[in-house]
């Protein structure tokens, strides 16, 4: 008999529940990647939205005096945004769109509870792939309303909302507590990859025609609402019924309910499983209420300090490219491949906040840590454009470590920490609410930062980034309670072992 080949014997190695984690993890890092890449194209599109006209016109009349008039401002940008109040035009598309998506976050984390989580991320997906597209038809078409362009980013932002209470909630399910930092942060590089993602597809086509920039990102998450709607498992015990139906006669000894939700200390099996049945039915009845969730400790300063973390992180994901662009004077495509770089940085940042936090036990003073770091760094940045191409590269990836690592953090196992806080005595249906409210409040700050920096701008690149320091600054501030907390009760309960993991959670 041949002897088994090493790559088959380790895939043999994995059980079942663990392909199953793999591949639930796997499902929800590409559905929420496609969230991210259909919000990217608009900070691509806006350098071609409104071009640089006077150049333009220069070009011309160096090529032939004949053609000196050829350009004008309103032929070469697109209608409305061709008139001087650009910049303000722009932020109030950027402001539509979040500030729908803050005010339907905390709505949606509470209907989610009560719905099934597949066919709600479903239905979420499918509207976003239809609104996304029909910003691109605008081109299609020639619609030059704004009133068009800003009821298709508020309708965007309001079905957005589905996602991440969802995905959060639903690895919650598949993964226990033990190394949630390093597991989240990876799985949260979602969002970075999805930014680059959607930044390469714009760029590709938003010199020649913007509205594909749209149009397929649109088509990709529609079609990543199909997949979620055929093959999401929402919880392990979804499973049951199926296992039940092939091996009837083992059925009772599977630990299905067990090895996702808890961490992995417990040997024992049988006791478990009926512990976690009687968990479940008794939170049946009625989901955590908003006010319950916002009496959870640590909640209210996560979700302050996600504000204006989130403001800053925001404020780059939707006018770097555009800052390149003046800055550096590159074209539109070269600016938004470019700006990918900050994107890399936040990938290494929020794994590098979730091995940290997991090591320390701490992540308020890891956040606080990377915040104020940061301030001084996006001091540098509005300084380092003056000094050529191989510094900016190394400014954003800088940069995007040090803005995204904190927003990663508190999005993913901040988040999921409070959501099965033990003041909740195994509520497992608060996690969808405790994550709305974090990231609702953070999305406050996404629309309020890239409105701002639309208004500043026009005042000069540099009165941005005083407001972006200030944020930063504001948002350490919000966590110097929980700092002093985590810091204080590491010292008391030093002489007990095993003390990191319960201090972590009382926030």
């Amino acid at each position: 008999m041949a002897p088994v080949p090493p790559g088959i014997r380790f895939l043999a190695s994995f059980n079942r529940d663990q392909w199953y984690r793999a591949f639930t993890f796997s499902l929800t890092f590409l559905l929420y990647t496609s969230f991210h890449l259909s919000r990217k194209p608009i900070s691509i599109v806006k350098s071609e939205l409104h071009k640089n006209c006077s150049a333009l016109n220069e070009l011309s009349t160096a090529s032939s005096s004949q053609l000196s008039n050829l350009h004008t401002a309103a032929e070469c940008s697109w209608k409305p945004f061709d008139k001087s109040n650009y910049k303000q035009l722009l932020g109030a598309m950027d402001y539509s769109f979040l500030c729908a998506y803050a005010v339907g976050m905390f709505l949606s984390g509470i209907i989610g509870e009560r719905l099934p989580i597949r066919l709600y991320l479903t239905f979420g997906m499918l509207m976003s792939g239809l609104f996304t597209c029909l910003f691109g038809l605008g081109y299609i078409y020639n619609i030059h309303s704004l009133g068009f362009y800003i009821f298709v980013q508020v309708a965007n932002g309001l079905v957005q909302t589905t996602g991440w209470p969802s995905v959060v909630t639903c690895i919650g399910n598949w993964f226990g507590k033990g190394r949630r930092g390093l597991i989240m942060g990876i799985w949260n590089s979602h969002t970075s990859v999805g930014n680059i993602l959607g930044s390469l597809i714009a760029g590709y086509w938003v010199s020649s025609n913007w509205g594909l920039s749209f149009i397929v990102p649109g088509l990709i998450i529609a079609a990543m609402g199909i997949i979620c709607f055929l093959f999401l498992i929402e919880h392990p015990n979804d499973l049951r019924s199926i296992h039940a139906v092939q091996n009837p006669a083992p059925c009772s000894n599977n630990n299905w309910d067990t090895e996702p939700l808890l961490p992995q200390d417990n040997s024992s099996v049988s006791v478990p499983v009926q512990q976690v049945v009687v968990v479940k039915s008794e939170s049946e009845p009625s989901a955590i209420s908003f006010m319950g969730a916002l009496r959870i400790p640590g909640v209210i300063e996560f979700s302050l300090c996600l504000l204006f973390a989130k403001l800053v992180s925001y404020t780059f994901l939707f006018w770097l490219p555009l800052y390149i662009t003046k800055t550096a004077h590159l074209d539109a495509k070269k600016a938004g491949d470019l700006s990918t770089l900050f994107d890399v940085g936040g990938i290494v940042g929020g794994i590098l906040a979730g091995v940290i936090s997991d090591k320390l036990g701490k992540r308020a003073t890891t956040c606080a840590v990377m915040l104020l770091l940061a301030a001084p760094i996006l001091y540098g940045f509005s300084m380092i454009s003056e000094f050529g191409l191989g510094p900016t590269i190394g400014m954003l990836l800088v940069c995007g470590g040090l803005v995204n690592g904190p927003y990663a953090l508190i999005t993913t196992a901040v988040a999921a920490d409070l959501g099965t806080h033990k003041s909740l005595k195994g509520n497992a249906r608060a996690l969808s609410t405790v994550t709305a409210i974090i990231d609702g409040t953070g999305s406050v700050g996404a629309a309020i930062g890239p409105l701002l920096a639309g208004v500043l701008s026009s005042q000069g690149w540099d009165q941005v980034f005083y407001m972006l320091m200030a944020a930063d600054f504001l948002a350490l501030l919000l966590l110097l309670r929980l700092v002093t907390k985590e810091l204080t009760s590491a010292n008391v309960v030093k002489p007990r072992s095993g003390s990191t993991t319960v201090e972590m959670k009382e926030h």
